[in-house]
């Protein structure tokens, strides 16, 4: 039974990637067309759809919102009874049916006419109706569904969804739409954290910063990595400049050399001298790609004068959810 089970879902799969692989020679002049009503529409791209196009067509309008082209979904049957209020005569409609037939969209084309809302439509049937009553039309046809009965849309519905991704991402491309402006769109995701997320957002600063100057004793230089809990101190010279950075991997390596007195040996003494750093403004995920290539733990951040400000570690990154 298994095996059986194993070869429909590779015949499915066959079928729905070879229904989006014929879609690659139906691109023509109409992708430009529909493209360039989306990219100068003053207003949103408006889609809709029924039963299994309207979750496609939801989906569409999800991507496009966020990949920089304003847009959102309306079921058309709550169109006719109200909804279409939403839609402005500065908005274009992308309406979607596999038959071309769709009662519900077919309903809401005469107040699109109306009101000069252009209509691109992706259906399965060029010479449907909607087809022709359409600005753009742009077909997806597919020779059979998935569906054993040729009735389930699932071939259908795959090369709709694939296309609109290929409309989202020629907007994109055209818009020039970068991996930042995602983020903007996204700062709740891992993507948006990585890419806004700065320094000076994670950092330990002010009196959580653990900080001594060049001749403090060693003993209480051990007090501040304690107490301030990085796992270790900033060190600065007499102009208020970083010097070094004494870390508990320093610590362990002073405890090998008996002739160094814990208790009066100065810091500047046992510290690491110019220590890796990175500056404010720096982005967060710039600052584990420090600590990956340098093999470290834990970095001072400084201003544009070298005078630490900040200091943070991977705990910090990874609490942030940068890593």
């Amino acid at each position: 039974m298994s095996k059986r089970f194993q070869d429909t879902a590779r015949r499915v799969l066959r079928l729905e990637a070879d229904a989006v692989a014929e879609l690659i020679d139906s691109i023509d002049a109409h992708i430009d067309r529909a493209c360039e009503l989306m990219l100068h529409c003053s207003g949103r791209v408006i889609v809709t759809g029924m039963g299994k196009s309207g979750h496609i067509g939801d989906k569409i309008a999800a991507t496009l919102a966020s990949t920089g082209t304003p847009s959102f979904f309306v079921h058309p049957a709550e169109a006719s009874h109200g909804d279409l209020g939403m839609i402005t005569p500065d908005d274009v409609v992308l309406a979607l049916s596999n038959s071309g037939e769709t009662n519900e969209v077919l309903a809401i084309l005469p107040v699109l006419k109306r009101r000069g809302i252009p209509l691109i439509s992706i259906t399965g049937r060029p010479e449907s109706t909607l087809a022709r009553q359409a600005e753009v039309h742009i077909p997806v046809t597919v020779r059979e569904e998935a569906c054993p009965h040729n009735l389930a849309p699932t071939s259908s519905t795959t090369a709709a969804l694939a296309m609109g991704d290929a409309l989202a991402i020629a907007l994109l491309e055209a818009r020039g739409f970068s991996a930042e402006d995602f983020a903007l769109s996204h700062p709740g995701g891992s993507l948006g954290r990585r890419l806004l997320l700065t320094v000076d957002d994670v950092m330990h600063a002010g009196e959580r910063l653990p900080c001594v100057s060049h001749d403090t004793p060693l003993r209480d230089a051990l007090l501040e990595v304690s107490q301030k809990g990085l796992g270790m101190t900033a060190i600065t010279d007499t102009d208020g400049r970083l010097a070094g950075i004494f870390t508990d991997g320093d610590l362990r390596r002073v405890l090998d050399q008996p002739q160094v007195d814990l208790r009066e040996s100065p810091i500047s003494a046992v510290m690491t001298a110019g220590p890796v750093v990175i500056h404010t403004g720096h982005l967060a995920a710039e600052a584990l790609k420090v600590m990956e290539q340098k093999k470290i733990n834990g970095l001072i951040v400084v201003d544009e004068d070298g005078r630490p400000v900040g200091a943070l570690n991977m705990h910090d990154l990874l609490r942030a959810g940068v890593v």
